[in-house]
């Protein structure tokens, strides 16, 4: 979906990146950076990952320090004459947008060493608004200042900005798929995220910035009301919740409903579709419009699904 606003939307501040994402910080989800790629639109519209909190926070972004010969003329002519040779590759292989990318990527990099930085310090938010976030406890420090990042990004023009909570990180896991033990895993992840996830909304609201930023908190899938032969639980694909809040989102609202188990849907079944086209709604985007050429066929992000899910809408 980032990719894909990117592409209907374009960028809104030509200094930053229109999709941003912010990963968590011990590590990938399964399937790593491929989760934000472009799939078939151009790669320009894929997502940047910037690594919050670590000394390198965008790889390459800047010379290595044992690089003494580069300097900011060498590096201007430097990205001057790559821009001239992958043009000249570029005009000979009609349609490879790889190509386009990476002359794009090379002059965002060139944009992001003066703005990258700036977005990225939060040592002059106020204290009262880094403890909102969580910064001042241990179990919130992470998950916070990733939500306080991503105000930043926002009211600087940043079109999608995604948080990833959880990582694919070995066994015993410590993250949302909680075969083992789910109320030690849920407990601890809960209670990493839920106060600056509540502080993200409450920000920026304060902010005038809710009422055209939509906030979207979804999963992959919920687990199974049953135990899975001891404390944790299953995958349970059949029924599971998301929520969304601004933008257009009308408060207090619910759509949907589970069987008495939480099993399975009991009424108004929804799936991802409809919510893409709902967001999409909400951006001013028929989502049956914004089309895509690809092994010619004009492809969705909808596909050939997905409705507007009214109920939810003020």
């Amino acid at each position: 979906m980032g990719a894909w606003i990117s592409y209907g939307l374009g960028s809104s501040n030509e200094n930053l990146p229109t999709f941003v994402v912010l990963p968590d910080v011990r590590g990938f989800a399964p399937n790593g950076p491929s989760n934000w790629s472009a799939g078939f639109l151009p790669g320009q519209h894929q997502g940047t990952m910037i690594r919050v909190g670590r000394t390198n926070p965008i790889y390459d972004l800047f010379p290595p320090e044992k690089a003494k010969f580069v300097n900011a003329r060498s590096e201007t002519e430097g990205r001057a004459l790559l821009k001239e040779l992958n043009q000249a590759y570029a005009a000979a292989r009609e349609g490879d947008s790889r190509l386009e990318a990476r002359i794009s990527a090379f002059e965002m990099a060139a944009r992001l060493q003066l703005s990258a930085p700036e977005v990225l310090d939060i040592s002059g938010e106020p204290e009262p608004t880094k403890k909102l976030y969580g910064l001042d406890q241990e179990m919130t420090r992470d998950f916070g200042t990733r939500c306080l990042i991503t105000r930043r990004l926002l009211e600087r023009g940043v079109r999608f900005v995604q948080v990833w909570s959880g990582a694919d990180n070995g066994f015993p896991r410590r993250n949302w798929d909680s075969h083992e033990n789910l109320e030690k895993d849920h407990g601890e992840m809960a209670a990493s995220m839920d106060k600056p996830a509540a502080a993200l909304i409450m920000d920026l609201k304060a902010r005038g910035l809710l009422d055209d930023t939509i906030v979207l908190w979804t999963t992959e899938f919920g687990r199974m009301p049953c135990t899975q032969g001891g404390k944790g639980r299953d995958h349970n694909p059949f029924a599971f919740t998301n929520w969304l809040a601004g933008g257009g989102i009308r408060g207090g609202a619910s759509y949907g409903e589970s069987d008495e188990w939480s099993y399975k849907v009991a009424g108004d079944p929804t799936y991802c579709y409809d919510v893409h086209a709902t967001v999409l709604h909400l951006l001013g985007i028929d989502h049956t419009k914004l089309t895509y050429r690809h092994n010619g066929i004009d492809r969705r992000l909808t596909d050939v699904h997905g409705t507007v899910i009214k109920e939810i809408i003020t």
